[in-house]
């Protein structure tokens, strides 16, 4: 119904400029966390584990593309964060969790208050274990014991590469091909 109410600016520019970028924000992801698996894989300071105390916050940039990094990590843990509600709202075991239009029993609220704290919570330990920011935030995240083991990080990070682009190519085929049913299906 929102998509026959929509203009045709909206329907033929807006949603097709939304879908690419989503999908390119998924492949800078995927393409960051690929190049953090290489340096896991030749470099052991690449672990991420809590900064060097000499490294004071502005005077050493915290990405290798100076501003431009930094504005681009910003917009994919913003990204990550987003996708993580979304993933977790989308799950089977949560969609009961959803929140009703005035109609949301107390419980509700609190247990939706409890996943998105635990969920903001994981956020700076998800971004650093993925390698897209080495930026500790003022609850030291990088002393957890377990981010200096490289079994855990980089299966971690295996795991988030192959699954996301197992995902993207899944979806993005199953468009296509319906597409191109749709299109030839039409023709006959």
């Amino acid at each position: 119904e929102l998509r026959h109410r929509a203009s045709p600016w909206q329907r033929n520019l807006g949603y097709p400029l939304a879908m690419l970028g989503l999908l390119a924000l998924t492949v800078i992801s995927v393409l960051i966390v690929c190049f953090h698996v290489l340096e896991l894989l030749l470099d052991d300071a690449a672990m991420p584990r809590g900064i060097q105390q000499d490294a004071s916050l502005g005077q050493v940039s915290f990405s290798i593309f100076g501003s431009f990094g930094a504005a681009l990590q910003v917009v994919l843990i913003f990204y990550l964060m987003v996708a993580s509600v979304v993933g977790f709202y989308s799950s089977p075991l949560f969609t009961r969790l959803l929140p009703e239009r005035q109609d949301t029993p107390l419980t509700k609220i609190i247990g939706n208050c409890v996943s998105l704290l635990v969920l903001s919570s994981a956020l700076p330990v998800f971004s650093r274990t993925l390698g897209i920011t080495r930026f500790d935030l003022l609850g030291d995240f990088g002393r957890f014991n377990w981010l200096g083991n490289f079994y855990i990080v980089f299966l971690y990070n295996m795991g988030f590469a192959g699954l996301t682009t197992l995902c993207l190519v899944k979806r993005v085929s199953w468009a296509i091909q319906a597409e191109l049913i749709r299109a030839f299906g039409e023709g006959q």
